[in-house]
């Protein structure tokens, strides 16, 4: 980026359905053309005039943007089609996208009028994650809980068709680009859990650890602890461990991620780390196949040394809860997805004639 690419300001808008890594990839990759993103979050009813119901309610969307790293400003109720009017008024120079096409239900590009000011740039679109994928996984998964036909679309788009995420280091290192050691002054904090499809009741209680302190460790447990103390079914974990760190990762109150995290927190563990506090949420997941004595395994380490802390995060919103949305709704959301997935690729058949 040369010096006069770093005074940009930048301009990204979208809907962030169910906030995730590759929204947050688009972010990051965003903030790399300039010194200052703004980032547009769609209303409720715009999105629904033109793409269908949401999974999360506005609210929830504008906080899970705000928390994430690379966004300096977040406009609450951006047009769906994004105007030249609009970036003015933010004072934004260039609109930035994934290079897959968006258009309104009438097939117009909703970029067109940035595209012809030659105010547009496009980025790689993340490959392996999308909200209408994700909510295919939570479909998919959870096909025995509700009667429903079959869910499998013959038609699959490589934007959102269901697919497996390969970790790799580099894409782990540019989220953890802007890391860095605890100082000797900081006050070390330790959270854990699975931090599953990672969400605004998650941002809430990582926030309110970080509060304790002034450097926020969270450890994320691999697929295997997840899907045993989740009722072991196959549902869960939705998203493997790495993509569970990179949703860690890209949150402005974490500053480090600990893979693998052990379930049983030793003593070892929190002096090598210079943990002064182990927080726990107050929360309780009504899918979580855990006892008192599970609980009490997992922090005993802690309360032994005398670091142990709750936490009321002050929202109610689990990964549960997330799911039970989709599944409530599973023929709304089968029937999104196909058109979704019909319409990407009619799309891009047209741009490969042309």
């Amino acid at each position: 980026m040369s010096g006069e690419d770093k005074k940009l300001r930048i301009w990204v808008d979208g809907c962030f359905d169910m906030m995730h890594w590759g929204h947050a990839n688009a972010i990051r990759q965003a903030k790399k053309e300039g010194h200052y993103l703004v980032v547009g979050v769609h209303s409720d009813a715009e999105i629904l005039a033109n793409k269908g119901p949401t999974v999360m309610k506005e609210e929830e969307r504008y906080e899970a943007v705000r928390a994430c790293k690379w966004v300096d400003e977040v406009v609450p109720d951006a047009p769906y089609v994004t105007s030249l009017d609009y970036m003015d008024e933010y004072k934004c120079d260039v609109c930035i996208h994934g290079d897959d096409l968006v258009t309104t239900p009438d097939g117009k590009d909703t970029y067109q009028a940035i595209k012809d000011a030659g105010r547009f740039k496009a980025v790689p679109r993340t490959e392996g994650v999308s909200t209408t994928a994700l909510v295919r996984r939570m479909l998919q998964a959870t096909q025995s809980e509700t009667s429903s036909s079959d869910s499998t679309s013959s038609v699959v788009s490589p934007y959102t068709g269901v697919s497996t995420f390969l970790p790799s280091s580099r894409r782990i290192a540019q989220f953890a680009e802007g890391s860095h050691d605890p100082k000797p002054t900081d006050k070390i904090v330790y959270i854990d859990g699975a931090f599953d499809v990672f969400h605004p009741g998650h941002i809430a209680l990582l926030k309110k650890a970080k509060e304790l302190g002034s450097y926020l460790i969270v450890g994320v447990f691999n697929d295997d602890i997840v899907s045993q103390h989740k009722g072991g079914n196959g549902v869960w974990p939705i998203m493997n461990m790495y993509e569970r760190a990179l949703g860690a990762l890209s949150c402005r109150y974490v500053d480090e991620v600990l893979l693998n995290a052990p379930w049983q927190l030793s003593e070892e563990i929190i002096r090598n780390h210079k943990i002064s506090v182990v927080v726990a949420g107050n929360g309780e997941d009504e899918y979580a196949k855990l006892t008192p004595a599970d609980w009490e395994a997992h922090y005993a380490a802690a309360k032994k040394m005398n670091v142990f802390h709750t936490v009321d995060s002050g929202s109610k919103l689990t990964t549960t809860q997330v799911v039970h949305r989709i599944v409530a709704n599973r023929q709304q959301y089968e029937e999104r997805n196909r058109k979704k997935e019909a319409k990407e690729l009619s799309e891009m058949n047209a741009t490969k004639a042309n």
